[in-house]
């Protein structure tokens, strides 16, 4: 394990001596990025918690850059290590700035005064994390999403080789998660910095991580790289869904198709039929479609949505049992949508033409 720069060797955590998850063997090398996924509930907070000290391991050990956590002492491992929890924080008086500036004190002396150094940093980190406009403003007065920007400035600022986060996007907006979780990456390919946390955005774990770490039940069910862990099926047992289906591909989360015989047809193609395959699931109405190639942008979230699809294999040519089936179905829907672009479909488009002109033909089109 000389290799990894953190890594936990037969790792047992939980509360008062009763095990919540156990032998957990999970590592990363420096400059890695490593994400814990899994329900609510499961125990990755406990993990989290109990690798930066706050809870003591019932059984195993942590290590980080060669020494087992429990050897440093509390400075030391202040100037290596930087954490942002969703525990709130609690301040009297104290601006954002200065907030922030508190991610400087393992470097400053026993008063805890601040160098230009220190103010150089403490700036640096706000403009980062971009909260420089509300340096002067009261911590207890901003909204959760700023106070979570500031706690990510305040661990930026300490300037860690390692930070633990947990659920650090959590109140941010769009915006803010793809830039907080930008800054990160940066970092960690710049400035080597590790980092451990747990996210709920599987589509961005799967974005950012280098690798993650699957809690389920008492153990670390999976732990791999987001191309070994996003396999076809896995995420939906990991999360014991029973509603709706995940897409590990694309990252699509969808809704369950509505039951019933298909009431319209919708003829799509290239991304163009996915609005509408979800506007006719809100409005309850099932639907058949067709027909597509089986790695067509549209066909994901076919495959979740409809009660039916006229397919062929990626790159084979429209043969006639396709083109009779969609006919079929189009016979049996009172209405067709099409959404289709011919022009995009290159050296097939006569055969959607065909289909689109016995959709008009028979009054299925409107």
């Amino acid at each position: 394990m000389d290799e990894f720069y953190f890594y936990t060797k037969g790792l047992t955590v939980g509360y008062h001596g009763v095990p919540q998850i156990k032998n957990i063997e999970i590592c990363l090398k420096r400059g890695e990025i490593l994400t814990l996924i899994g329900p609510n509930g499961a125990g990755k907070t406990t993990i989290l918690k109990s690798i930066i000290r706050q809870l003591k391991p019932i059984a195993g050990s942590a290590v980080l850059d060669g020494t087992g956590l429990s050897e440093f002492g509390g400075r030391e491992l202040s100037q290596k290590m930087s954490v942002v929890l969703t525990d709130r924080v609690r301040t009297e008086r104290m601006t954002c700035a200065d907030v922030v500036a508190t991610g400087r004190y393992p470097y400053t002396g026993r008063f805890g005064v601040l160098s230009a150094k220190d103010r150089a940093m403490v700036r640096e980190a706000m403009d980062q994390i971009h909260i420089s406009e509300l340096a002067e403003c009261d911590f207890n007065r901003i909204s959760d999403g700023q106070k979570q920007r500031v706690m990510l400035a305040r661990a930026v600022c300490q300037e860690p080789e390692i930070m633990i986060l947990d659920e650090p996007t959590s109140f941010l907006d769009m915006k803010y998660k793809l830039e907080f979780l930008s800054v990160l990456q940066e970092m960690s390919r710049s400035r080597g910095l590790s980092v451990i946390m747990s996210l709920h955005e599987l589509d961005l774990a799967g974005r950012i991580s280098d690798k993650i770490a699957c809690v389920r039940g008492d153990r670390i069910d999976r732990f791999g790289t987001p191309e070994e862990i996003f396999a076809s099926g896995y995420i939906a047992q990991l999360y014991r869904m029973t509603t709706g289906s995940y897409e590990e591909r694309t990252g699509n989360l969808e809704l369950p198709r509505v039951s019933g015989t298909p009431e319209v047809f919708v003829m799509a193609g290239n991304g163009s039929g996915t609005a509408v395959y979800r506007r006719l699931q809100r409005a309850g109405i099932p639907f058949a479609t067709g027909i597509l190639w089986e790695n067509d942008l549209d066909y994901p979230v076919a495959r979740a949505l409809a009660g039916e699809i006229v397919s062929v294999r990626p790159f084979a040519r429209i043969d006639p049992a396709a083109k009779a089936r969609a006919r079929k179905l189009m016979d049996s829907c009172s209405q067709v949508i099409c959404t289709l672009d011919f022009r995009q479909s290159g050296d097939f488009a006569s055969d959607f033409e065909e289909l689109y002109h016995y959709a008009k033909d028979h009054g299925k089109i409107r």
